[in-house]
């Protein structure tokens, strides 16, 4: 097997910190979009709008799980980086294994959240279709 050097999990740092920018813009239009679903509700409560409120918290709930997964993944990679330095090639190996193994969670979820939204958007899409 190759060693593992501190470029490696470095490289990782420019991938996940966009996958969180990502994620947090995701975030940002759930709060937005859960404020106004708020709104609408108490104006008006129905049956449609608590199906939408539903479907907002289940995303909400998976992205930030999405989020926890990345930062933790992120938070390995320096810890990699620090046992490189102080010379801990195995460990460092296993700490970077996991570090991928909770990246490949994150994007994973983020596959199911997709899922989730083309959904929502398809019952809306229908709602058109049908009138």
């Amino acid at each position: 097997m190759e060693e593992l050097t501190l470029t490696t999990p470095a490289v990782l740092f420019s991938a996940i910190s966009l996958i969180m920018l990502a994620y947090t813009n995701r975030f940002l239009a759930y709060a937005v979009t859960i404020r106004d679903l708020h709104s609408k509700y108490l104006k008006k409560k129905d049956q449609v709008l608590m199906a939408q409120i539903q479907n907002i918290k289940q995303r909400l709930y998976l992205t930030r799980s999405m989020q926890i997964f990345g930062i933790s993944s992120l938070l390995l990679c320096v810890l990699t980086m620090f046992l490189i330095y102080i010379k801990q090639q195995t460990f460092a190996i296993w700490v970077f294994g996991t570090a991928l193994i909770l990246l490949i969670i994150s994007l994973g979820l983020l596959i199911k959240e997709i899922q989730i939204s083309v959904k929502a958007l398809e019952h809306h899409i229908s709602d058109i279709e049908n009138n």
